[in-house]
């Protein structure tokens, strides 16, 4: 069956006012949908069966440090093309091979990039949340999208037209220089992310997969089942569950059905493979900021614009 794109909704005024303001009044919280099929198809169409109420979270910084890391005459430039939208956990963004029509740029909202296989399995290639963007091959020249993008985390995101994205990196080299910077920190957490799956035994990428998803939602608590991390890490879920075991007699984790509560996490850091430091070392350099870490919300800076646009200078 072929599966369909779930509706962004747009966020209504207030929440539009929000997001422009240094403190978060509204955004949601850590309470993400449990999706426990292996394939991108089963995730979009089992996303809308669950109907519980999203919770209000005011204690996490409405940014996305991408878009605050733009100088001030670029930042003029993109706020108006920015739509501020909510997106539901098991949304599909875009599909591989699809022309894209929107890029994202995630607030509270966590996304992953899967590579589909033909026989409707998929496993993860990189995870985007708040440090980057969503649909990178907008402004690569292509159009055409080399993976999918799922909703992993609901939350809060800014949107753009692809073409929108197309032209500023075009015309606004202050822009294109960031997004080549972002871009070439994804490739770096794929390129990782491969080898960690090839060459790594599964605790360690487990710890890994763990901590790059917690850095980028508010909490210490995942929802999210065994099954669902194995489709996403390419392996049977009898061994993540093992390694997850393994965790939790060493104190670092707790799991129930369908959720993950981290314990230690500088244990968990510990325990995980040299692919994660690789990878967060990456977009911090990259980003321009090596003060500036993915775990730390209240430390990335605040993603506000100026009303008019003026001209950006090449």
């Amino acid at each position: 069956m072929t599966a369909k794109t779930a509706k962004l909704h747009p966020v209504s005024a207030a929440a539009k006012n929000t997001l422009e303001l240094d403190t978060a009044k509204r955004c949601l919280s850590d309470g993400a949908v449990t999706l426990p099929s292996l394939s991108v198809q089963s995730l979009v169409g089992r996303a809308h069966k669950a109907d519980h109420p999203v919770s209000v979270n005011c204690n996490t910084d409405p940014t996305n440090q991408l878009l605050a890391s733009l100088p001030p005459e670029a930042a003029d430039i993109v706020q108006p093309r920015l739509e501020p939208v909510e997106l539901e956990a098991g949304a599909m963004l875009y599909e591989a091979g699809t022309v894209l029509r929107h890029v994202h740029f995630p607030v509270t909202a966590v996304v992953s990039l899967v590579s589909p296989l033909m026989d409707g399995a998929c496993a993860e290639v990189a995870v985007v949340g708040r440090e980057g963007v969503v649909g990178v091959f907008a402004f690569m020249g292509g159009g055409k999208a080399l993976s999918s993008a799922v909703v992993q985390h609901p939350g809060l995101a800014w949107r753009m037209t692809a073409r929108d994205i197309a032209v500023l990196a075009r015309d606004c080299d202050p822009v294109m220089q960031q997004l080549l910077r972002y871009t070439q920190a994804l490739f770096t957490n794929m390129a990782q992310s491969s080898a960690c799956n090839r060459h790594h035994a599964l605790a360690p990428q487990l710890c890994r997969w763990l901590l790059q998803h917690l850095d980028r939602q508010s909490g210490s608590e995942l929802r999210i089942t065994h099954e669902r991390i194995a489709g996403m890490l390419g392996v049977r879920r009898e061994g993540v569950t093992g390694a997850a075991l393994q965790l939790q007699r060493a104190g670092l984790i707790s799991y129930g059905r369908g959720r993950i509560q981290v314990l230690d996490r500088r244990g968990l850091e510990e325990c995980s493979c040299e692919c994660y430091g690789v990878v967060q070392q990456a977009y911090e350099r990259l980003l321009g900021d090596a003060s500036t870490s993915l775990r730390s919300p209240g430390a990335l800076p605040s993603a506000r614009f100026r009303s008019e646009p003026l001209a950006c200078n090449a």
